[in-house]
């Protein structure tokens, strides 16, 4: 899907993959499954915010299967910006990556 609407996405296993693509690359933005074996998603949200400055950490996007509130309460107290429950469809997607473009740069104040 990220291809289809013209995003280069890099995929890797698992939440330890994550870790070792973010020492390599300065990724804008990361979706997270919080389901991947070794460390799952909120472990590595948790240890990506250790890792990276405030005035630098890539956007955060959960992926998860559950859609109760409390999921995604936990998603954000583990540091993600987002959140989205599976299936993710096109528009959705679409969605968060707006959100993560504005909450990067956000526009001017009008004058």
């Amino acid at each position: 899907m990220l291809n289809r609407i013209g995003y280069e996405a890099t995929i890797v296993a698992n939440g330890i993959e994550v870790l070792q693509m973010l020492e390599k690359f300065p990724f804008d933005v990361v979706l997270l499954d919080v389901q991947m074996p070794e460390m799952d998603g909120l472990q590595a949200a948790r240890e990506i915010r250790k890792r990276t400055t405030p005035e630098f950490h890539p956007w955060l996007i959960a992926l998860t299967a559950n859609a109760e509130e409390s999921d995604r309460t936990a998603c954000l107290e583990a540091g993600m910006d987002d959140y989205m429950s599976k299936p993710v469809g096109l528009e959705s997607l679409k969605n968060a990556l707006s959100r993560a473009y504005h909450a990067r740069c956000p526009l001017p104040p009008q004058k």
